[in-house]
């Protein structure tokens, strides 16, 4: 643990305190974390840059991740993905895999355990001989080694009936249809004022058509688990976001009480969204768990994963802005075409953004959706913000172009103090200081705003920006904080997936308690803790410290009736947030804001195309820690720029599969692609949110950088991309153009009097 930025407290044991520390860290340097070295709260960690307490624990191996936890008689599962797009299994011949020496069991529709409906279609594996989409699974081999299993797995033979399937998307799509609610549970449209009419009578209009392919989430450890039964009882290790959930859906499909489970999430190696709710991998290995008597390990082949962990559907958005001829926003339309499977419906929140990011009195942000023959899709890193931005900011990048304003002037003048569709004041809104914070930091004002004006060599070099928000969200969390001879001891079924959560919430504790961080122990990532909900929505830190934070003041409290001194069995204090979250009043809309301002080359004779800068300028409340902060903005950003230039997937039409189910042929940024990245952010104080005051921080790097890089790259080219992500084809032809026109315009220079 690290021993800095303690304070003055006393480090032997409970004690009084005000546990108001508010150092937020202002984001100058990685070594700042406290407004003029000020902190209140003695021993106060909060806002300090602490190294992750579980670092030595995960370079040294200690650290445990589903599939590593040692048990003894353990077997292996491999699954066995389908092969068609739609039909029905006729046959299903496993004689040769069961002749596979080591193999325990090959399950499947015929012989599996008939489970019980969790009210997810994805997680009723092997009940029925009908297949929804290719790569849904329809057997599991069991082994005594990974190897055998694996090869089981390819030995049995599957017969189907194959029928007619539709994995065709496109935004005419007949059976395109106006959903009830999206993710979220937000209404699919809202419309304000007259949309038509203003836009027709608006000075300035613009519209065009942006897309978003299938982007998967490709975390670094494989969706895995690791099952066993004793007795009644199962236990799992599981990579998940969120222990909970995942124990309540195994308790309605095995028909036992969440009393006799136990899922332990302790150490996760990344999720971005795929990991957020139960998957199909938990259940067949506790499936084969109960089948064979023995404990079963089971990863996930990564060339699977496409079809079975969820994934960010395709988008395509149709954007219209009308302007007056100051460029302030008069009529606003966003609309949204995307699909889900047969099995669930899942409608990505694309056009949310329209409905908080400018003023404009004249309103329409709508979705429609298509069920198709493919893989359920899911929530992925900053699910709607992240496609919804793109198009958003593009097309506000292009309204500035037909106005003649700067980028930036553009959205400065339409900002606005309320939330546009709600008419709710901001509980805190800095956009416009993280435009000109940015703005200042990165140059901008030095930028010739004609496209392909600079030049080094074959190289053009622009710059572009975009901006950012996301919604700051609670959910009600319980904690025990327990005070003892040894220190304090706090636990709360939290889940950290590499974001540095246990860490942030020692913080949180030792702030609260008065107390030292090294007298705090956080104990995490189990079902048998303190319910919590799953890391996702960045809200895990603001939900999970609220508890914390109140069980550890009760605590202070506690202690105080004992005289400052627990006794000698120790003193617990079980806290949870649920009437304080629900008594949160509506009157305010509470989100985080940012900037992001990028800058490219493009080789003009290849297309090729590398961003050299990122800036992001960041209002998220208070930063409870510089350290992990910088790194969950630095690492959205990083996404946000492979979304832009490299990732995307495929659906194949005719056989309902994406192309591509690797990392060799789904490219990610690696360390050889990120450049200079810079993040900063606003000191912002919230009293409206929680009582620390913070903001999620997860996911608001990632929402706009792809539109920020996107925007640079017209700057550099004047090329316009509207499908990401940017690849040299879609450039080469514009840029071909332009090289033509130049010629034209030069040889008719020649030959001019």
């Amino acid at each position: 643990m690290s021993g800095d930025g303690h304070g003055d407290g006393p480090g032997n044991g409970p004690g009084p305190g005000n546990g108001n520390g508010d150092g937020n860290g202002d984001g100058d340097a990685p070594g700042t974390g406290t407004r003029g070295g000020a902190r209140r709260g003695h021993g106060s960690a909060l806002g300090e840059p602490v190294v992750r307490l579980e670092g030595r624990e995960k370079v040294t191996g200690a650290a445990r991740y589903a599939t590593e936890h040692p048990v003894e008689g353990c077997a292996y599962a491999w699954p066995v993905p389908a092969t068609i797009a739609r039909g029905g299994i006729t046959a299903v011949d496993t004689a040769a895999a069961l002749a596979v020496p080591g193999v325990l069991a090959v399950l499947t529709h015929e012989n599996a355990p008939r489970l019980g409906d969790p009210g997810d279609a994805t997680l009723l594996v092997l009940q029925s001989p009908r297949v929804a989409h290719r790569g849904q699974y329809v057997a599991l081999a069991v082994a005594e080694t990974p190897e055998a299993a694996r090869e089981a797995a390819a030995a049995v033979r599957v017969e189907y009936a194959p029928e007619r399937h539709d994995a065709r998307f496109t935004a005419d799509h007949p059976g395109m249809y106006a959903p009830e609610r999206v993710n979220g549970g937000l209404p699919a449209d809202r419309v304000r004022g007259d949309v038509g009419m203003a836009f027709a009578a608006s000075e300035i209009r613009f519209a065009a058509a942006y897309r978003v392919p299938p982007l998967h989430n490709h975390p670094l450890e494989p969706h895995a688990a690791t099952a066993l039964w004793i007795g009644p009882r199962l236990r799992v290790y599981d990579s998940s976001q969120g222990a909970a959930p995942v124990r309540r859906a195994l308790a309605v499909l095995f028909g036992t009480d969440e009393e006799l489970i136990t899922v332990v999430s302790e150490h996760v190696g990344g999720g971005f969204g795929s990991k957020g709710s139960p998957r199909p991998h938990a259940v067949l290995a506790a499936m084969a768990a109960r089948e064979t008597g023995r404990p079963v390990k089971l990863a996930l082949p990564r060339n699977q994963l496409a079809a079975v962990v969820g994934h960010r559907p395709a988008t395509e958005h149709r954007v219209r802005l009308g302007a007056d001829g100051m460029g302030r926003i008069s009529a606003l339309s966003h609309e949204v075409f995307t699909y889900s499977s047969t099995l669930e419906e899942f409608t990505e929140q694309a056009a949310t953004p329209g409905r908080f990011m400018y003023a404009s009195p004249h309103s329409r942000t709508t979705h429609r959706l298509a069920r198709l023959d493919v893989p359920t899709p899911s929530w992925m890193r900053a699910p709607g913000e992240c496609p919804g931005m793109f198009a958003l900011e593009s097309a506000m990048d292009e309204l500035a172009i037909a106005c003649g304003l700067d980028p930036v002037e553009l959205r400065l003048r339409n900002e606005t103090a309320k939330e546009p569709d709600s008419g709710r004041p901001f509980s805190s809104r800095m956009l416009a200081e993280c435009l000109r914070e940015g703005a200042d930091r990165f140059g901008w004002r030095d930028r010739d705003p004609r496209p392909g004006t600079r030049t080094e060599g074959r190289l053009l070099i622009g710059t572009g920006v975009a901006a950012s928000g996301h919604p700051a969200s609670v959910s009600p969390a319980a904690a025990e904080a327990h005070a003892g001879a040894g220190g304090y001891r706090v636990r709360i079924n939290a889940t950290d997936i590499g974001t540095g959560a246990r860490t942030v919430l020692a913080q949180i504790a030792a702030d609260a308690l008065g107390a030292p961080l090294d007298r705090v122990r956080i104990e995490i990532g189990s079902s048998d803790l303190p319910q919590a909900p799953v890391a996702g929505g960045s809200s895990g830190t603001a939900s999970w410290g609220w508890a914390v934070h109140k069980a550890c003041r009760e605590l202070l409290y506690e202690l105080a009736r004992h005289g400052g001194t627990p006794p000698e069995t120790g003193l617990s204090v079980y806290a949870d947030t649920a009437e304080e979250v629900a008594a949160r009043t509506r009157e305010y809309a509470r989100r985080a804001f940012g900037a992001q301002f990028a800058e490219v080359q493009v080789d003009r004779d290849t297309g090729e195309t590398r961003v050299r800068r990122l800036l992001g300028v960041f209002a998220a409340g208070r930063i409870l820690n510089p350290r992990t902060a910088r790194s969950q903005l630095t690492g959205g950003m990083v996404m946000g720029l492979s979304m832009g230039l490299m990732e995307h997937s495929t659906l194949d039409p005719d056989f309902g599969d994406f192309a591509e189910r690797d990392l060799a042929m789904y490219p990610v940024a690696t360390c050889a692609d990120v450049p200079d990245i810079e993040v900063r952010w606003l000191a912002e104080e919230d009293s409206r949110l929680n009582p620390m005051g913070s903001k999620g921080i997860g996911e608001i790097g990632a929402v706009g950088t792809a539109a920020a890089v996107a925007n640079a790259v017209h700057h550099a080219t004047g090329v316009r991309v509207r499908a990401l992500p940017v690849l040299p084809e879609k450039l080469l032809p514009g840029l071909a153009a332009r090289r033509r026109d130049a010629e034209v315009r030069g040889a008719e220079g020649t030959t001019r009097p």
